[in-house]
């Protein structure tokens, strides 16, 4: 319904509100998003169709708890649009506070002044700093060098903790501004997660070979011919995890260490999962070249893997089989109890998704939130 001010003051005295909580929600910025309540009566849920609002006016909404409700004796909430990607901001572009009542009965009144999109904007203060480790690392199993580097959180310095690391490919494309594709702003969306206290996490981006790259990230015999990918895996296990061990302060466990990367990156990551469980509890892969037809060995008896995390992306728009591919893979990982717990495998499928940067930078946050702070406390 659409209600002008003088239906909804009429709705608002209705003497039924007092048998439940009554949120009545404006904005000033609006568009076809839904939107939700989340907050601690639903685990902090964002997508939660029980707590999805009602549109009932140009840019008010309301939501109704029923009278048997069973309320948290201080019920503390955010709106957002479907995601934290998409939470709720001040008119400056500031994280809020979560709201919060002791109310069971009556009306309460809220109002949002902007929303985030795609976890943006971000705050200078917040970016992470930005390491060069080197313009020439040595990778002795390939007798080449690379430049790779280090994004550390913001605080880093002023700090004493150890952090978990995700070890991504195809730097160029991460958080460089000139890349010639776009990039995936790891930088600002990094910053974002920080403010909400989440995503103090060390990423360590290593360049790609540019016309070696699909040979390096090849693993095995394939349609692209005889690839390195091998000794690039154990370039990057053997070699750069220790050195990184050694001059960062990391979490060293396999449960907060991860790799990943997209396309012919998300495969080598893939291969460096399967054939390292015992280095690597979390994997991070978007849009993975599975058409190349890889030799799959799925070994899930090489170590105990009860608790690896495996978080897929795939866009409708890339190829008319990434999206059956991705879904082969994510059965074969199942039935082959690689990963024991289905929970622990997250397939993300975007109908409209593009094979681009814009896309993954788009899903990096998600990914990152998932595999290593799954909390919605924020």
């Amino acid at each position: 319904m659409n209600l002008d001010n003088t239906t909804l003051t009429q709705e608002l005295n209705d003497p039924i509100l007092n048998t439940g909580l009554y949120i009545i929600l404006t904005t000033d910025e609006d568009d076809a998003r839904p939107v939700y309540i989340s907050g601690n009566f639903n685990n902090w849920r964002t997508q939660d169709k029980e707590f999805m609002m009602e549109k009932i006016g140009n840019n008010v909404y309301h939501y109704k708890f029923l009278h048997d409700f069973d309320y948290p004796v201080k019920l503390l909430y955010k709106f957002t649009k479907g995601d934290w990607s998409e939470v709720e901001i001040d008119s400056d572009g500031t994280r809020t506070e979560n709201r919060s009542t002791l109310n069971h009965t009556g009306i309460q009144k809220e109002h949002v002044a902007r929303w985030r999109k795609n976890w943006l904007p971000f705050k200078q203060s917040f970016l992470p700093q930005v390491q060069l480790i080197s313009d020439e690392f040595i990778i002795p199993q390939l007798n080449k060098t690379r430049k790779i580097w280090a994004l550390l959180p913001h605080d880093y310095d002023n700090s004493s903790e150890s952090y978990p690391v995700m070890y991504l490919q195809d730097a160029q494309n991460l958080f460089n501004e000139s890349a010639e594709f776009g990039n995936w702003e790891i930088d600002k969306k990094l910053a974002v997660m920080s403010e909400y206290k989440i995503g103090k996490i060390i990423i360590i981006a290593i360049e790609h070979a540019e016309e070696d790259r699909i040979k390096e990230y090849n693993v095995g015999k394939t349609v692209l011919g005889k690839g390195q990918g091998k000794k690039y895996i154990r370039f990057v296990t053997d070699t750069l995890k220790p050195f990184v061990d050694s001059n960062f302060r990391t979490k060293k466990e396999r449960e907060f260490t991860g790799i990943g990367g997209s396309s012919m990156g998300g495969l080598v990551s893939i291969f460096s999962g399967l054939r390292n469980p015992e280095v690597y509890g979390k994997l991070m892969i978007f849009s993975p070249s599975l058409w190349v037809v890889p030799e799959l060995k799925i070994n899930a008896v090489k170590a105990n893997t009860a608790d690896t995390k495996i978080y897929l992306y795939a866009g409708g728009d890339e190829s008319e089989t990434m999206i059956e591919h991705i879904k082969s893979f994510k059965d074969n990982l199942v039935s082959s109890e690689f990963v024991k717990d289905k929970s622990k495998i997250n397939l993300s499928i975007n109908r409209q998704g593009k094979h681009s940067e814009t896309y993954w930078s788009d899903e990096f946050p998600k990914a990152i939130e998932w595999l290593f702070f799954n909390t919605k406390e924020t």
